[in-house]
Parts: C-alpha cells; sequence; structure tokens
C-alpha cells in the first residue's frame, strides 16, 4: 500500500509545473486528488493521467466563494478531504519586451506599480490564506489532515530582483508558523516547503529575459542558460524537479511526518547554504 493509500488531496495551481509533479507522486502513492487551476482543461488532462481516481477543475484560487464551492465538490465526490496544497502562484511577470524588464513582481521597488505589488500578495499570499481558510472545517472533520503550502526560497533571504514575489512567499513562511500552532489541537499540520531552481515556465520565462538583457546569454537557448545557473548557483550542481517537491509533499502528508508542523524545508541542492 503507497504512504497515501485512501486519502484525498487537494492541489492548487496542479495543472502542471510543481503543482503537477506533486499531484503525480501523491497518487502514486494512493491518494485520490483534485487539482484546481486557472486552467480547466489542462487541470482535467493532467487528472485523467493520474493512476487514481482524480479529477481536475477551473478554479480562481484567490477568490473565496468560487474556491469554496470547488473544494465542497471536491468532499461530495470523495468523501472527505485528507490534505490541502497551497501551490497556485505566480513569480515573475510577461517581460516589457521594450526594456527586458519584468512587468509585475521584479524590478526595484520604486520602478513598480502599487498592482503589480497588490498582484503578487493576491497571487501568493491571499492564495495560500484562502486555501487554508477553506481546508481546515474539512480536515477538522476527518479528525486532522496536512496543509503544505509551497513558498520559496526567495522569501528566506533578501531578493532585490523580486521584492514583492519574496515579500509575499515570505509572508507564507510566516502564515505556516501561525496557523501550525492554531490548528496543532486539531491534529491539523501545516508546513511550507521551500523550491530552488526547477525548469517551469516561470523560469523559461526569466531565462528568455537573461537571454535578451545580459550579452554573455545572447547566444543561448534559455534552457542552456538555466542549467549554467544552475551549474554555478547549486551546490549539488543539479536542477531540482516538481517530483522533488511532490516526494516531500508527500512525506510530510503522510504519517511518516506526524510529528512534524511548522516547518518550512528548502528543497534546492543547498542554496540556501551560500
Amino acid at each position: 500500500m503507497g504512504q497515501l493509500e485512501g486519502k484525498v488531496a487537494v492541489i492548487t495551481g496542479g495543472a502542471r509545473g510543481i503543482g503537477a509533479g506533486i499531484a503525480r507522486v501523491m497518487a502514486r502513492e494512493g491518494a485520490h486528488v483534485a487539482i484546481l487551476d486557472l486552467d480547466g482543461e489542462q487541470a482535467a488532462a493532467t487528472a485523467k493521467a493520474l493512476p487514481t481516481a482524480s479529477e481536475g477543475m477551473a478554479c480562481d484560487v484567490i477568490l473565496e466563494q468560487p474556491l469554496a464551492d470547488a473544494v465542497r465538490r471536491v468532499v461530495e465526490r470523495f468523501g472527505g478531504l485528507d490534505i490541502f496544497v497551497n501551490n497556485a502562484g505566480a513569480g515573475r511577470g510577461p517581460l516589457d519586451l521594450n526594456t527586458t524588464r519584468p512587468t509585475g513582481g521584479g524590478g526595484r521597488v520604486e520602478d513598480m506599480a502599487a498592482e503589480a505589488w497588490d498582484e503578487q500578495l493576491a497571487q501568493n499570499l491571499r492564495s495560500t490564506f484562502l486555501g487554508t481558510k477553506v481546508a481546515v472545517p474539512h480536515l477538522r472533520a476527518r479528525g486532522g489532515g496536512s496543509i503544505v503550502n509551497i513558498a520559496s526560497i526567495a522569501g528566506l533571504g533578501a531578493s532585490p530582483t523580486l521584492p514583492a514575489y519574496a515579500a509575499a512567499k515570505a509572508g507564507v513562511v510566516s502564515l505556516t508558523k501561525s496557523t501550525a500552532l492554531e490548528y496543532a489541537p486539531l491534529n491539523v499540520r501545516v508546513n511550507a516547503i521551500c523550491p530552488g531552481f526547477l525548469w517551469t515556465r516561470a523560469w523559461e520565462g526569466l531565462a528568455t529575459g537573461m537571454k535578451m538583457a545580459v550579452p554573455q546569454y545572447a547566444d543561448k537557448e534559455p534552457r542552456e542558460i538555466f542549467l549554467e545557473v544552475v551549474k554555478n548557483g547549486v551546490p549539488l550542481r543539479r536542477e531540482q524537479t516538481p517530483e522533488d517537491i511532490g516526494e516531500l509533499a508527500t512525506f510530510l502528508s503522510s504519517p511518516a511526518g506526524h510529528n512534524i508542523t511548522g516547518q518550512a524545508i528548502s528543497v534546492d541542492g543547498g542554496i540556501t547554504l551560500k
């Protein structure tokens, strides 16, 4: 039997990238997975490929009532909720091709529109708050459960080029600790994972910007740029993968992790040791 046999997990932003990696590992370990994502079609496709009875649906997780309604439908279908993964979020906004600067969440504070700041906090922190708020009553009804918040190593230190994103992810780490203490008497464990360098759409966009802005990268493809950054910046000299994050999320949500709560654990090949 798998570590999560018979458990029900909701993963926000799970249509692709880190969320899809978490979904694949949790389903491999026996969980029924519900994927909530803005891209409902891709969410359904990702869920259909999983080895357990799972489903994907469109949902904007920064809107409280649609999120509550979606989770209620999951509970009605699968009979309860045991795991909630707050994965939905966004890093840099799209590039302004005239300046090669990101249009949302990146660059100097003095150059950032207040709307871009608000958008980053909504996508990365409000979404985690609402997911937790909606999940707790259902977890309580099962006698406890696990919440896993996907933060970032950007939230663990100074990130001058990503101040809004980093502030939001630092907020996710703080919220993780506060809610872990608040809900421990209910046997609801709350932990955060801080991923390092993963080849996702966000990193592909970042590498594309580096290609345009940094002369030494002009002749390289975005994937080559990413691997060079990994080689130079990760002590273990290898990239992290969505499945790496999924393995830890699964462990934290399994019986083996029953005494772990309030932690922010980096999966970064040693980046934050430097």
